[in-house]
């Protein structure tokens, strides 16, 4: 076989390219996600790309690019037999073994994103690598290896259905399993919005996703050593962009008139929503096709991040489902209806019929069928063995403390607690003389000092748990600081590369309550009831009087001060 350098180093361009999608990705599940669990984010997508790199050498690989079966190609660890019959023109094996390992990355990683925040760390390594071990390389070899989709003529060119909705159908099944996040629901089942903690990162990973497209469309050309494939370039290059602006201004003005506002995070999705739609038919549709392509992307991810949030309730904190899952299987079909017969079969807009479409459709559900029944099979035993979702306490917690023991991912700044974990059950107050809440009518104070100030200093994850058991007892009232400090034992101790890190602060709340009628007595129990575990940073309770208190609104002083209107 002759060799081009010219389509090689097309081909590793290419490569480098879609590897620092993995970048994009951390950061737009970093940034639409919070920062307690940051840094469990970023260590998941680092990990999926290097534990899928060696499964798909050993394993995965061959399976897809193997000249076996059209349902399976072979088993041959180490890419040692001959590919030849696969390879594209002037490019050696392992240069094109290197750019379809990215690709193979890719689609792993976009599971991590609806599965945020709840998954244990095990579990994430061990479906992940079941992705890039076969579940991606089996509907692969039907695509690209010469499988039986292939014969067909499904076209898929950078891998809008092989890649993208393979990734949202295993990120469906999981979110689903695995149940919300604490908190994400009330109790009359209506949505509560969980923010990201970081727009400008979730920014900049969308725009290094976008960049990065150029590459993960443009090098799916293989090559660039001829006048046709530089033509094919130039429009595979033009229509990614061309669809990825149309979806973003569609969702932009949609949500606009929508929600009477336009829509931060929704219009970064649709970004990448005209992207994921637009990479199955990039060679195969002129520009109308793509800006029409990019038009419906816009409008489905909206309506379908809605369907999933608020109808069949799927908690996925990132919109990986609608993006990937969703828009891949769209803009897949919707290349039998626009493709106009230069690099494939015509679409039915362009005189071809409804065969290309049928086999478009056929193609995105076998690839359904598959991934939703394997990937269920692998979720399934995994929550039977190692279990899949970590600990209601964990979660509170959040992952990077309890999954990594990482102190935090932002050192020096104060990680402000949760405001929407009433659901949250574990250390509720038990039933007992607390539990029924004190109503007292307006009484003179007597002329003795009776105002207390009762401050308590506790871990901010025991914030929620302790305003609710407060509430129960009549406590109508309280100030909220975030602060720092440490105890006795000077902080815990840390690691960071293997290095001790002494953490003399440690981030704690600080909860002021004022006490007029509740005893103090009663109120002193029951914080300690609800924040005692045994374990060093439980907290403290400080008593002081207070010699008065005046409200400012009305100019009542001392008992009346302190009493609702």
């Amino acid at each position: 076989m002759t060799f081009s350098a010219v389509n090689t180093i097309w081909v590793l361009l290419g490569a480098a390219l879609v590897f620092f999608m993995q970048a994009g990705f951390a950061m737009c599940e970093a940034g639409f996600t919070r920062a307690k669990n940051t840094g469990n984010i970023l260590m998941k997508n680092l990990m999926d790309f290097c534990i899928g790199t060696p499964l798909y050498w050993l394993v995965g690989f061959g399976i897809m690019f193997g000249a076996g079966t059209a349902a399976f190609g072979w088993i041959d660890p180490f890419i040692l037999k001959d590919y030849s019959h696969i390879l594209p023109a002037g490019v050696p094996l392992w240069a094109y073994a290197i750019f379809q390992t990215v690709f193979c990355a890719t689609s792993a990683t976009i599971v991590s994103g609806a599965m945020a925040e709840r998954t244990k760390f095990s579990a994430y390594c061990v479906y992940s690598a079941a992705i890039s071990l076969f579940i991606y390389p089996v509907s692969g070899h039907w695509i690209w290896g010469g499988g039986w989709l292939s014969a067909l003529g499904f076209h898929d060119f950078a891998g809008s259905t092989c890649v993208h909705m393979v990734g949202g159908v295993c990120a469906l099944i999981g979110a689903k399993l695995l149940g919300p996040r604490i908190g994400k629901y009330g109790a009359d089942g209506k949505p509560r919005a969980i923010l990201g903690h970081n727009l400008s990162i979730a920014a900049l990973g969308v725009f290094i996703l976008w960049f990065c497209w150029f590459g993960f469309n443009g090098a799916s050309t293989v090559g660039m050593d001829s006048d046709a494939l530089i033509v094919s370039a130039g429009l595979v290059f033009f229509n990614t962009n061309l669809a990825a602006a149309v979806a973003t201004l569609t969702t932009m003005i949609f949500t606009w008139l929508r929600y009477g506002k336009p829509d931060v995070s929704m219009t970064f999705n649709a970004s990448l929503a005209g992207l994921v739609g637009i990479t199955a038919g990039c060679d195969a549709v002129d520009p109308f096709g793509a800006a029409i392509i990019g038009l419906c992307c816009g409008f489905a991810v909206v309506l379908a991040v809605e369907f999933f949030d608020k109808v069949v309730k799927i908690d996925d904190p990132v919109g990986a489902i609608s993006v990937h899952g969703v828009c891949g299987a769209l803009g897949t079909i919707l290349t039998g209806l626009f493709a106009t017969g230069v690099s494939t079969m015509k679409g039915v807009f362009y005189g071809g019929g409804f065969k290309f479409l049928g086999v478009q459709l056929l193609g995105v559900g076998s690839v359904i069928a598959w991934t939703a029944v394997i990937i269920t099979i692998v979720f399934s035993i995994i929550r039977a063995t190692i279990g899949l979702r970590a600990s209601a306490e964990d979660e509170v917690m959040g992952l990077d403390r309890s999954e990594h023991g990482l102190h935090t991912a932002y050192s020096g700044f104060t990680i402000m607690a949760d405001s929407n974990l009433e659901d949250i059950e574990p250390m509720a107050v038990p039933a007992g003389d607390y539990e029924a809440p004190v109503r007292v009518a307006k009484e003179k104070a007597p002329d003795a000092p009776v105002y207390t100030n009762v401050r308590i200093i506790c871990r901010p994850a025991s914030l929620e748990p302790l305003k609710r058991s407060m509430n129960k007892i009549g406590i109508t009232g309280m100030t909220v600081t975030n602060v720092m400090g440490y105890g006795t034992q000077k902080g815990k101790p840390e690691y960071y590369r293997g290095t001790p890190v002494e953490v003399t602060l440690l981030p704690k709340v600080q909860v002021d309550i004022v006490v007029s009628k509740v005893p103090v007595r009663m109120v002193v129990e029951t914080a300690k009831r609800v924040l005692h575990t045994g374990h060093i940073g439980d907290g403290k309770i400080f008593i002081t009087d207070v010699e008065n208190v005046v409200r400012v609104r009305t100019g009542e002083e001392g008992y009346d001060a302190l009493q609702s209107d």
